[in-house]
């Protein structure tokens, strides 16, 4: 039996799937994420790697293709730009994988495009044609999908949604160096940056936060009343909704997904996004969908296997025909 992985690459978390080459996934497993560029780090990754495989008493051999996600751009000959959130060297990560599956074809694609490609494989985008997956975690991505062809565009950060501009005048530096970036509001980290600092203002003892990107004690907190915490929530939905409506205006999708660890918490603040998009969006665009992924944090290691196995078949379509 032949076997695919998805390998999804997180700030936080490694997360790993082992599918069939039809496509079912058979397993899965977490890891911490390391620091991604020595022996130690791409150990942790080949080490899960063996424990997932002989887990299903299968060999090392029998993986045909491997597909990880990193949360920045991924051009089309598979050079990697920009890691904000993420200490990775590619290269030696991928050498490190190729001895552990020595029969495996290796791709990389970028978070929220795998996101995306794992929804429109086995999730609820299968059969539209245009849409935007918006993957909200411990950054911010976007996986934009148009006339059923993904749009990476020429240097892979097509979908780059998190470093749209959406407040000039702010002070904080971005992890792309820049200010006023969308995932310095909405995502993980900026949700909860955005709550500790309300509480500061207003001399307010916060919620016990367990980490940085805890928003679901923030959101919890919400529930219960916390005022600090609704209006961090009601900024990140207003930081969200404009920059989807910018979107709007240049790829015009039927509907909007909000995947990522933040969407877990999708139903509590959906109505108040929809009202955000709405306010800025072209009268044209306002009908546009606007979904929790349904594959959740799956959706990414979906992705990542079908974008693994599309390459292998294409590059072995390519030598049959030569």
């Amino acid at each position: 039996m032949e076997y695919v992985l998805g390998i999804d690459v997180g700030g936080t978390t490694i997360k790993l799937g082992l599918f069939s080459a039809e496509g079912e996934l058979l397993s899965e497993q977490k890891v911490k994420t390391p620091a991604l560029d020595n022996e130690g780090g791409y150990q942790t990754v080949t080490d899960a790697i063996k424990l997932i495989v002989h887990g299903q008493k299968a060999s090392r051999n029998d993986v045909i293709a491997c597909g990880l996600d990193i949360p920045g751009p991924v051009a089309d000959d598979g050079t990697v730009g920009l890691l904000a959130n993420v200490d990775i060297d590619p290269e030696g990560l991928v050498q490190a994988i190729n001895m552990c599956l020595p029969n495996a074809t290796i791709a990389f694609v970028n978070d929220a495009n795998a996101a995306a490609l794992g929804e429109a494989w086995a999730g609820v985008a299968v059969g539209v044609p245009s849409f935007v997956l918006i993957a909200l975690g411990t950054g911010v991505g976007a996986g934009v999908v148009v006339d059923g062809k993904l749009a990476a565009g020429a240097f892979g950060a097509g979908g780059e949604i998190g470093h749209i501009i959406v407040e000039p005048e702010e002070t904080l530096t971005c992890g792309c160096g820049r200010h006023g970036c969308l995932e310095q509001y909405a995502s993980a980290k900026g949700v909860v940056r955005l709550y500790l600092e309300e509480c500061a203002s207003r001399g307010v003892v916060p919620v016990t936060i367990e980490h940085e990107t805890d928003t679901v004690s923030v959101f919890r907190a919400h529930a219960q009343g916390d005022e600090c915490a609704t209006l961090a929530i009601h900024k990140m939905c207003h930081y969200l909704g404009l920059a989807m409506a910018q979107v709007s205006c240049v790829v015009d999708p039927a509907m909007f997904l909000i995947g990522g660890g933040v969407a877990g918490s999708f139903a509590t603040f959906a109505t108040e996004l929809r009202e955000c998009f709405e306010q800025y969006a072209l009268p044209v665009s306002k009908g546009a969908r606007i979904e929790a992924a349904s594959l959740g944090n799956q959706a990414a290691m979906y992705g990542c296997a079908y974008e693994a196995l599309r390459l292998r078949q294409e590059r072995f379509g390519q030598e049959n025909a030569e």
